[in-house]
Formats: structure tokens, sequence, C-alpha cells
């Protein structure tokens, strides 16, 4: 009898992986509000991203939701301001993690935490420190399931760049 191993990723660890990233980009959104106010896209990413992970589908609408997110970011010039039309794109995204195991992958989960991290942490009075408590915040926010998604992952590789570090720190931390 051939049995199938069950997949990487389910669709209830993909409701998992959405919850978290719509906490953590929702965190973010004022600062993309307050740069671009009344430019709601990022805004409309993030619900849908909170539809599905209530138990919505999959939608034609969550991925429009995602476009209009990355239009969002590459039209707006503040740093901050585009991390955090990032973070909603990746929490819109997260439906969509593919269920492999590739080193790529991990970046998905933890994309959303990254760039609401990095927005807001960019051009706080104490940048290092802001962005140490935001990890702090993402790290204490991951749910058990989320620790337990991460854990069955291949984990990520130090590499070059802040925004590289912060996701191998946030993989790191959610290890533990």
């Amino acid at each position: 009898m051939n049995q199938e191993s069950p997949p990487l990723l389910t669709e209830d660890d993909l409701r998992q992986i959405a919850r978290w990233a719509v906490d953590c980009a929702q965190r973010a959104l004022p600062i993309f509000e307050a740069a671009v106010p009344g430019d709601t896209r990022p805004h409309e990413a993030v619900e849908a991203a909170r539809a599905f992970a209530e138990g919505g589908p999959r939608t034609a609408h969550l991925r429009k939701a995602a476009w209009g997110a990355q239009a969002a970011a590459r039209e707006v010039a503040d740093p901050a301001a585009k991390a955090a039309a990032r973070a909603a794109i990746a929490a819109a995204g997260a439906a969509y993690t593919h269920p492999i195991e590739t080193p790529h992958q991990i970046n998905h989960v933890l994309g959303p935490a990254a760039y609401a991290i990095q927005a807001l942490s960019l051009g706080a009075a104490n940048e290092a420190a802001t962005m140490e408590a935001e990890l702090q915040w993402a790290v204490a926010a991951a749910s058990p399931e989320i620790r337990r998604i991460v854990g069955k992952m291949p984990g990520r590789k130090p590499s070059r760049g802040a925004f590289h570090a912060l996701l191998f720190a946030l993989d790191t931390a959610l290890r533990r």
C-alpha cells in the first residue's frame, strides 16, 4: 500500500500564516496611511487577507488586492510607507504560500512581519531599539501553530543586507 505523506502546508496552515501576517501588517498600515492619505489599497489587501484567515476562500479579489498594494508600494517614495505597503502585499500573498520544502518559502511566511518591523523602525527616533521591540512583538504574537509551521520548513541561512538579517532573526527566534 502506497501512502502519500501529508502536504507540508495545509489550508489551515495558510490561514494561520495569514492571521499572523494580518496582525503584523495591521500595525504598519498607519505609516502608509499617514504618508499617502486616501490610498486604501494596502488596507484593502490586509482586509482581504483577514477574510481568508477567517475562513474565506482564495479569490480573485484577494489576488487583485495584493496587486493593488504592490502598485501602492511602487508609487510611494517614503521607505517606511513602502515597507508598510509591502507588509500588506505579503499578508495578502500568505494565502498563496507554496506547500513545498524550499528555503525560499519561509520568506513568504516571515515577510509580512519583517516588512512591518522595517516600516515601524525606519525613521524612528531610535531605529535599532524600535526594530528590536517590534521583532519581540512579532515573535510574541506568533501562535504555537506559526512556530510549528516555521519549524517544519527549511530554515534561513544568514545572508547579506539588513532585510535578510531581519528575516534570519525572525526565523531563528521562532524556532526557539
